[in-house]
């Protein structure tokens, strides 16, 4: 609820921060909890080396981390619930899915969401409580207000083990519908400390904006586990939708030393004269969702001065690879494993591949499961069961690994091209067309050819200035382009010009709908 406060401060236009931070972090053990000093990793190796978690036989992250950092416990009782986060942007249908998926009994939403809730909450069966976060009542709610302010004080967590559940997430679906995925107690409570502490570099005196949507698992890693395990306060600000002049405004005007933004929206703030801001306080940027632009990277840097650090991860995962303080930074690489994970780019049969190999993005599960690793795919068995080769999980996206040991990113399973026998990652081709500056945005799909099998396919959203200039010979420069950029036979044989690309509601492109349109054509 600490969130909550800091953003009803914001829209009231009153800087004061609620949340009192500690003078240092911490780490679990039988005994409770011991104090750590701050960061002192100088480099990957003493990184690794520091990385020692311990997971105790009982945990709960609202008992072992929210009430040792502050005394408020009115703030942070959870009543032997499961977390289920859901976007602002869902609809009515969306709403229902979750809720009959789920067999949730309550539903927490505010004034804007409320009005779907009560269309949808006589197809509900399980649905018991509806609770709104309102200044005003409405009619068949319990209102969140009048709740904190009649709670007992006296409230104590319940007791529960490390692995039982603690928060589930419906999955963005970039390439099926969505997923329950399940956490547990220690995978996100504990798990997460590696994000906070080695990725995001935070200490208690840290201010960190991540400017993701609540509903997806970002928000968990970046607004509230991460952090909050570090004792670093959380800012929060107020969007209905992005606004990159708002963010540039924000970051200049508060005192934020780490920001964590989605590589869609750094495309969207390197658009503009960044050098006409100062981010006085501002010290650590990073990026995570999706693969970010190595051009992007360089703009920003270019402008501001400060890298951007990304990092790999999915819903499934905490952080499983990313670029660290003391780290060489390689554009275009998601890093080096995370210490939380064993990581392998590995064949169809389960075997570790050399440098250079494309394969699957795998994580060692075998014979002990990392703790940090998502609990099971709710009511779905076989799905579960599927995310295992071998000794490894396999996240479903593939890559390959260097000489040095960074991870590159090719694409989702799904997503490669392959055209005339040469495989193809839409990200290489989409980081060399933004490298052009006709481009703001693009996707690149396969497409259907009667000779090659498929071809690329890019769809381009243009820059304001290009909008007006004649389509084919801005195809053949683009074309030239990625050919000069990358290897030729990479480059996008059809080129669609579009106002905007589709997206998930946590800004992930939906490539597989962009792809499902061309096949649809054939």
């Amino acid at each position: 609820m600490a969130c909550a406060v800091v953003q009803f401060l914001l829209k009231t236009q009153s800087f004061r921060f609620r949340w009192t931070p500690l003078t240092a972090s911490f780490q679990f053990s039988k005994k409770g909890y011991r104090v750590l000093a701050p960061q002192n990793f100088l480099n990957y190796e003493s990184l690794k080396q520091q990385y020692k978690p311990e997971v105790p036989e009982y945990f709960n992250f609202a008992t072992d981390v929210l009430d040792k950092w502050t005394e408020m416990e009115k703030l942070a009782p959870p009543l032997g619930t499961i977390l289920i986060p859901g976007t602002t942007q869902l609809t009515a249908k969306d709403i229902l899915h979750r809720v009959q998926t789920s067999k949730a009994k309550c539903i927490i939403t505010d004034d804007v969401l409320a009005p779907a809730v009560d269309c949808i909450v006589s197809e509900c069966q399980s649905l018991k409580c509806k609770l709104i976060v309102s200044e005003d009542q409405r009619e068949g709610w319990l209102n969140f207000k009048d709740l904190f302010t009649n709670a007992n004080a006296d409230h104590s967590c319940v007791t529960t083990r490390n692995q039982d559940p603690m928060t589930i997430f419906f999955t963005s679906g970039t390439t099926g519908s969505p997923k329950m995925t399940e956490h547990s107690h220690s995978s996100y409570g504990i798990g997460l400390t590696v994000n906070g502490r080695y990725w995001l570099d935070l200490t208690s005196s840290d201010i960190l904006w991540n400017t993701s949507d609540t509903g997806w698992a970002k928000s968990a890693w970046s607004s509230i586990f991460a952090p909050w395990i570090q004792g670093a306060c959380v800012f929060v600000h107020s969007m209905p939708r992005f606004d990159p002049t708002t963010v540039l405004d924000t970051l200049s005007r508060f005192p934020i030393t780490t920001f964590c933004s989605a590589p869609t929206a750094y495309r969207l703030l390197v658009q503009h004269n960044l050098t006409s801001y100062k981010f006085k306080s501002l010290q650590h940027c990073v990026s995570a969702g999706e693969p970010i632009n190595p051009e992007v990277m360089e703009q920003w840097k270019r402008q501001t001065g400060l890298d951007i650090y990304e990092g790999y991860g999915q819903t499934e995962t905490v952080l499983v690879c990313g670029t660290f303080k003391g780290m060489k930074i390689k554009p275009g690489s998601m890093g080096m494993p995370s210490p939380a994970y064993d990581v392998k780019i590995i064949d169809e049969h389960g075997n570790a591949l050399p440098p250079g190999e494309e394969g699957d993005i795998a994580i060692k599960a075998k014979p002990t499961r990392p703790f940090c690793l998502f609990t099971q795919y709710i009511d779905d068995p076989e799905r579960t069961d599927s995310t295992l080769q071998g000794n490894f999980y396999i996240t479903g996206d593939r890559g390959i690994v260097d000489e040095d040991g960074y991870f590159w990113f090719v694409g989702r399973d799904d997503d490669v091209i392959n055209s005339a026998g040469y495989r193809i990652g839409p990200f290489e081709v989409e980081s060399a067309l933004i490298e052009h500056p006709a481009v703001v945005e693009s996707a690149v799909v396969s497409s259907p050819d009667p000779i090659r099998g498929e071809v690329v396919k890019a769809f381009v959203v243009l820059a304001s200035d290009y909008v007006s200039h004649e389509p084919e010979k801005l195809i053949k420069e683009l074309q030239d382009h990625v050919k000069k950029v990358t290897a030729p036979y990479k480059y996008p044989r059809k080129v669609e010009f579009v106002q905007q690309l589709p997206k998930t509601v946590s800004g992930k492109i939906r490539r597989n709908e962009l792809r499902k349109q061309e096949w649809g054509k054939a």
